[in-house]
């Protein structure tokens, strides 16, 4: 076998790209990959996307089992290219599109029947799709609509369709009379009823955009209580210990109430004696530390008691002082 060296490099060059290409591919779509992909892709047809994108998820049961690759156009429809692993799909599986979230999530919910398996090359059809009714997008609508409608015409209108059937029976002019109230009504409040739809407009679109954030507040609290559900035997123990302790003080001061009673009384007895006393002893203190600082000084040099006897010869009479450093004297 020949060494690399003796190889042509420009054929190394072009296998070695090839192999790092054909890595490269692996790695990044190995969910592609027919055997050690992330499962079978399939399609839906809908009637319309209904706020429908890729990476949402895929649920079976309220379980997820993959998510959706692509939502394009086909024609009059949309089709909806999703992956599924570790879940059977049926020929007579349906698909739905639900609300996941009230900020307008959504994601991909089939409901796998029939007798064999979906054939991955042959959609799910239409008749077997549904999608949801999205009440965001209602508004937003309303809002637009409101806008252009121009309500000075609308009342106009509506007083002349009473003033046209004026001659007409009683309940036809009473209901064109309440028609032509309400247009006033509404001619009158048109900046408000803007207004309103406007703000509701801002509103959904705020939470629409802070979706992710709602979702982790919404998953924090759900770990929140899932560790408090885990910890709820620790917290009953502690309770029921608890509980069993206080039962047990309290035995034991209804036990010993007799003996308690005299000792507490003793002890405000005392307490109030040193109360009583708090100047004198205040004042003993003051005068115990030069004491105890004399007694340390005579007795901190060694085992002896260093000390200064007056007038003990004759020479140390008068003054009765101690010597100073340069004087004679006796001790």
């Amino acid at each position: 076998m020949r060494s690399f060296r003796e190889r042509n490099p420009i054929t190394l060059g072009v296998v070695g790209t090839v192999v790092i290409a054909a890595v490269a591919a692996a790695v990044f779509g190995y969910e592609d990959l027919p055997i050690v992909g992330g499962g079978t892709t399939y399609r839906a047809e809908f009637s319309e996307a209904a706020g429908l994108v890729p990476a949402n998820e895929v649920r079976v049961a309220g379980i997820k089992v993959g998510e959706v690759t692509d939502v394009g156009l086909a024609e009059d429809r949309v089709l909806v290219t999703f992956r599924v692993s570790d879940a059977w799909v049926g020929d007579r599986t349906t698909a739905e599109i639900k609300i996941k979230t009230l900020l307008g999530q959504k994601f991909l919910a089939l409901h796998p029947v029939g007798e064999a398996g979906q054939d991955p090359d042959v959609p799910i059809p239409l008749e077997r799709t549904t999608t949801p009714y999205d009440v965001t997008t209602a508004f937003e609508g309303l809002a637009t609509t409101a806008e252009a409608i121009d309500t000075e015409q609308l009342a106009r209108s509506f007083r002349t369709m009473s003033e046209t059937f004026a001659d007409s029976p009683r309940h036809v002019r009473t209901a064109l009379d309440g028609l032509s109230a309400l247009s006033r009504t509404i001619a009158s409040r048109d900046a408000e009823l803007a207004e309103l739809l406007g703000n509701a407009h801002t509103i959904s679109a705020t939470l629409a955009s802070s979706s992710d954030e709602f979702r982790r507040l919404i998953d924090d609290g759900n770990l929140l209580l899932t560790e408090l559900d885990h910890r709820r035997t620790a917290i009953h123990g502690l309770l029921t210990g608890a509980e069993r302790l206080a039962t047990q003080i309290s035995g034991l001061v209804a036990d010993n109430r007799d003996q308690l009673a005299p000792a507490l009384a003793q002890l405000d007895t005392v307490t109030t004696i040193l109360r009583r006393h708090t100047a004198d002893l205040d004042r003993g203190l003051k005068l115990a530390g030069p004491y105890f600082r004399l007694v340390t000084n005579a007795a901190g040099n060694g085992r002896w008691i260093d000390t200064y006897l007056c007038g003990l010869v004759d020479g140390n009479r008068a003054p009765c002082r101690p010597p100073r450093p340069g004087e004679g004297g006796g001790s």
